[in-house]
């Protein structure tokens, strides 16, 4: 006859709850619970190490509960984190490819890498298997509960770094749909700029204040963190807001000789411009063309640097760190706003940076141009769209004279 195996049941297996039993066997004193993995769908066995029924059915609930609550750690390849850092390697290597904006994967990168309100600190051992619309709002409604400071864009762009990390794990199949996440209200705020005749009187015009200033601290010979002010200065700002472009290191400080090119008449310098290309800007590679106000400070920069060359860098040639440039340029700028209390816009009650040169720019064309000027071509001009150009300068200006008149007028 067979000998009998020590693992047969001893006794009835008792269910408790759906997916969840306690068992004897011959092999051992204490009772089995034999739990179901509701991600993998198969059952897992834990001795409770109880002889008692009673004591083995409340270590086969807790058993039951810690296995299947959505705040236990997943395997490390199911984890959110495993996932965001799957996610940064491939949009790197979009980067690389020109299929994507290498400023838009360090802002996803700092949405899921701050140690305060990033993704990973909150979600990063939860199984992406499992993750539903309701954990993205309990993570929202927890972070907002900490840090109602944060703004609404800092919210959407946390919500499109979650959406990325979801959709690689969809691809991956571990998923079919990626999970809802409900917009947040953005509330626009105005752009700080340069307020300038005609939308001031000349007597108030910020604008020829701030080109003053910078050729006063040039003359006074300022040093500024053992940085001398010279005219470059103030042919920076002219050059910035007379071609549209962002005072940042991938556009203003990036610029090579190269990149720019005299168009118009030869023969007279107030028919002339400068076609400008950003190779790797905020929105990627654009051909700008800047108004004809452009065309004088880069020729002055041209004579400052009589032997500069094609790749050689435009403002500041000397700094081989564009970074470093930037900084130079920020800190006398802002010694500027210091000097001729400029620092502050005193309608918006916000501060001005060097960034409000492209601001002063866009409104100066939608202003001066007396609602001539087409959106559509100074939104592609200035790399934005025209629903920023809306929301954040249009609204917030006055109408033409020409356009009130027409506002005004009567039938017959």
């Amino acid at each position: 006859m067979a000998k009998r195996s020590k693992h047969r049941l001893k006794g009835k297996i008792v269910k408790i709850a759906k997916g969840v039993a306690i068992y004897q066997t011959h092999a051992s004193p204490f009772y089995f619970a034999r739990i179901l993995d509701l991600r993998t769908g198969r059952y897992t066995v834990r001795s409770t190490k109880e002889t008692s029924r009673l004591e083995a059915r409340k270590v086969a609930d807790e058993l039951a509960y810690e296995m299947r609550s959505p705040d236990r750690k997943a395997e490390p390849e199911f984890s959110f984190k495993y996932y965001a850092q799957r996610y940064v390697e491939i949009a790197r290597g979009k980067v690389q490819r020109s299929e994507l904006n290498k400023n838009y994967v360090r802002t996803t990168t700092v949405m899921l890498d701050n140690d305060d309100w990033g993704l990973i600190r909150h979600l990063g051992t939860r199984d992406v298997r499992e993750l539903k619309t309701r954990d993205w709002q309990i993570f929202i409604e927890k972070l907002l509960a900490k840090r109602p400071d944060l703004s609404s864009s800092t919210r959407n762009s946390l919500k499109a770094a979650f959406r990325n990390v979801m959709k690689v794990v969809r691809d991956d199949g571990l998923i079919d749909v990626v999970p809802a996440t409900p917009r947040v209200t953005v509330r626009d705020n105005p752009r700080p700029f340069f307020r300038f005749h005609p939308l001031v009187s000349k007597e108030k015009d910020e604008y020829d204040k701030l080109k003053a200033g910078a050729k006063k601290l040039a003359a006074k010979k300022l040093v500024v963190r053992g940085v001398l002010v010279t005219e470059e200065l103030y042919d920076l700002i002219l050059f910035t807001v007379h071609s549209f472009v962002r005072p940042i290191t991938t556009e203003l400080y990036a610029l090579r000789h190269s990149d720019i090119n005299v168009q118009g008449d030869k023969d007279r310098d107030e028919k002339k411009w400068l076609q400008v290309t950003v190779r790797n800007g905020k929105t990627g590679m654009r051909i700008a063309s800047t108004m004809p106000g452009a065309v004088a400070p880069y020729k002055r920069i041209c004579d400052r640097y009589p032997e500069a060359k094609g790749e050689d860098y435009v403002f500041l040639p000397d700094y081989p760190n564009r970074q470093t440039a930037a900084r130079i340029i920020a800190r006398q700028f802002n010694a500027v706003l210091q000097e001729e209390d400029l620092k502050s816009d005193p309608i918006l009650k916000t501060e001005r940076t060097i960034y409000s040169l492209r601001h002063t720019a866009i409104c100066m064309r939608l202003v001066l141009s007396k609602g001539q000027v087409n959106i559509y071509t100074l939104a592609k001009n200035a790399g934005t769209s025209v629903n920023q150009i809306e929301r954040f300068y249009a609204r917030n200006l006055p109408m033409a004279p020409e356009l009130v008149k027409n506002l005004q007028i009567f039938g017959d």
